[in-house]
C-alpha cells in the first residue's frame, strides 16, 4: 500500500514538472534583414538635348493670286498634287484682254502714222526754211508736232505692253514646284476685282522648314554655351525631329535663322529649322519636337528613376555601404535620361544605392543585397519640358 502511494506520487510530480517546463515560453528568433536589389551609380558622359515643340511650313509657301479682273474659266490642277514650275494652274476668260490688246495696237499704228507724217514735214521744211520759202516758225511748229508724235507712240507701245501683260496674267502658272493646296475659286467666278483674289497656294516642301518658339532662359543657355556666336551665322546642326506618331524624321536638319527679338506676348525666340525632305514625309502645319544639342555632360552620375524618392520637391536614395547599412541621402536631381535620373549632387561614383525595396527599409538598418541587372545606359539627356 505504501509503495503504491509513493509510485502515484512519483507520477504526479513528474507530470507537475513536464507541465511546467511546456508553460516556460522559447526565447523570440530574429527575424533575417530585409532583402533589397542595389546597383552602381553609372558614370558616363552624356549628351544635353533642347527639345522644342514646332510645328512645320513649307520652305517657300507663294499664294496665287488673281492679277486681273475676269470670270474664271478652268481649273486646271490636281488639288493636292505636285506641280512643276510653270505648269497651267487657271485660265480666266482672256477675250476682254484679246480685245483691249487689240485696240491698243491699233492706237500705236496711228501714233505712229503720225510720227511718220511729222518727220517727212520736218524734213520739207527744212530745207526750205533755209532758203526762206517758208517761215522759220512753220519749221519750229513741224518740230514740236515731231516730238509730240513721237511722245504718242511711245505712250501707244507702253499700252501694247500692258495689254499683253494683262492677257498674259489669265493664264495663271505656277512659279515654283511645289506641292499645290485646294482651291479657293470655281469655274465662273468673277475674280480680281478690288484686290487680287487668293486662288491657291502653293508650296515647296523639299526642304521644309520646322518652327519653334525658345524661351528666353533656353536661348541664354544656348548663348552662354556658344561664347562668341551671337549675331553669326547659326550653326546647329544634327537636329532631330520627333513626329507625332513617335517616329524619328531620317533626315537631320541644321537651324537655318533666329528672329531678331523676342516675342512680348509669348516670351520666347522664334528659329527655323531646315530638314531636308525629298520623300515628301512632311507637310505644312504637322507638328514634332525638335532636339537640339547643348552641350555634354562629362561624367555624369546616374541612377535608376525608382531609386529616387521624392517628398514635398526633396529627393532622396537609399544608399548601402560596405558593411550593407543604409543610408538616406538628400541628392540634387538634373534631367532624365530614359529611365534614369542624372544626380549631380549627394552622390559619388562607386555608391551603390537601392533600386527595389525601398518601402522595407529605414535609415540605420542592415539589408541583404542583391545585384540589380544592369540596363543600357540611355545616350541622351532631354531638357526642355523635363519632369521632375
Amino acid at each position: 500500500m505504501a509503495t503504491h502511494r509513493a509510485g502515484t506520487c512519483l507520477v504526479i510530480a513528474a507530470a507537475a514538472f513536464t507541465l511546467g517546463t511546456a508553460c516556460r515560453k522559447a526565447p523570440p528568433t530574429a527575424p533575417p534583414p530585409p532583402e533589397v536589389y542595389v546597383t552602381d551609380v553609372a558614370v558616363k558622359d552624356v549628351p544635353v538635348y533642347l527639345e522644342l515643340a514646332g510645328q512645320t511650313e513649307g520652305f517657300e509657301d507663294v499664294d496665287i493670286r488673281a492679277r486681273v479682273e475676269g470670270f474664271l474659266e478652268s481649273v486646271d490642277f490636281r488639288e493636292g498634287s505636285f506641280v512643276r514650275k510653270g505648269d497651267l494652274l487657271y485660265r480666266i476668260d482672256p477675250k476682254p484682254f484679246e480685245a483691249s490688246l487689240a485696240g491698243s495696237k491699233a492706237d500705236l499704228a496711228t501714233a505712229e502714222a503720225r510720227l511718220d507724217k511729222a518727220a517727212n514735214d520736218v524734213k520739207r521744211y527744212a530745207p526750205l526754211a533755209a532758203l526762206r520759202a517758208v517761215s522759220q516758225q512753220e519749221l519750229d511748229d513741224a518740230r514740236s508736232a515731231q516730238e509730240a508724235a513721237r511722245s504718242q507712240v511711245d505712250a501707244a507701245r507702253a499700252a501694247v505692253e500692258t495689254s499683253t501683260l494683262n492677257l498674259g496674267y489669265t493664264r495663271v502658272t505656277s512659279p515654283i514646284a511645289g506641292l499645290v493646296g485646294t482651291t479657293q475659286v470655281k469655274p465662273g467666278n468673277l475674280v480680281g476685282r478690288g484686290e487680287p483674289t487668293l486662288l491657291t497656294t502653293v508650296s515647296r516642301i523639299d526642304p521644309v522648314i520646322f518652327k519653334v518658339g525658345v524661351t528666353e532662359a533656353d536661348y541664354l543657355r544656348v548663348v552662354r554655351s556658344q561664347p562668341g556666336q551671337t549675331g553669326k551665322d547659326p550653326r546647329a546642326g544634327g537636329i532631330e525631329l520627333t513626329l507625332a506618331d513617335g517616329t524619328v524624321h531620317r533626315y537631320p536638319g541644321h537651324v537655318s535663322a533666329v528672329e531678331r527679338q523676342v516675342n512680348a506676348a509669348t516670351g520666347t525666340i522664334g528659329i527655323q529649322i531646315v530638314l531636308p525632305n525629298p520623300q515628301y514625309v512632311l507637310r505644312p502645319g504637322q507638328f514634332g519636337r525638335a532636339r537640339i544639342l547643348l552641350d555634354t555632360k562629362k561624367n555624369a552620375l546616374l541612377v535608376p528613376q525608382r531609386a529616387v524618392q521624392e517628398l514635398q520637391s526633396i529627393y532622396s536614395v537609399a544608399v548601402v555601404d560596405d558593411g550593407n547599412k543604409v543610408t538616406f541621402r538628400n541628392v540634387t536631381v538634373g534631367p532624365r535620361v530614359g529611365d534614369r535620373w542624372v544626380v549631380e549632387q549627394g552622390l559619388e561614383p562607386g555608391d551603390r544605392v537601392v533600386a527595389e525595396g525601398l518601402q522595407a527599409i529605414g535609415d540605420g538598418m542592415v539589408v541583404r543585397v542583391k545585384p540589380m541587372g544592369e540596363p543600357g545606359v540611355p545616350e541622351a539627356v532631354a531638357t526642355g519640358g523635363k519632369q521632375h
